[in-house]
């Protein structure tokens, strides 16, 4: 009778144990569909910011041709 109660405890904690390891398992995979969404969105945002970043950096681009204290100077046609 004894080795029936100890088998039975041991089938208790390998069940336990199993059990512990699927949660912990589950956990990790919605830690890793989480931070996997989380690249997916910064990815997104610096899509974004690059655009508009070269939209930016046209505008200036634009504004500093069209602005007279950004051009150059030919200096030897100057001195003649």
């Amino acid at each position: 009778m004894n080795c029936e109660i100890d088998g039975d405890m041991e089938n208790q904690v390998e069940q336990e144990e199993k059990s512990r390891l699927i949660n912990q398992v589950l956990e990790l995979q919605h830690t890793l569909e989480d931070l996997s969404a989380r690249v997916d969105a910064v990815k997104e945002e610096n899509l974004k910011l690059k655009s508009e970043n070269q939209v930016l950096g046209q505008y200036i681009e634009n504004l500093m041709s069209a602005s007279s204290v950004f051009q150059t100077t030919d200096t030897k046609s100057k001195r003649k």
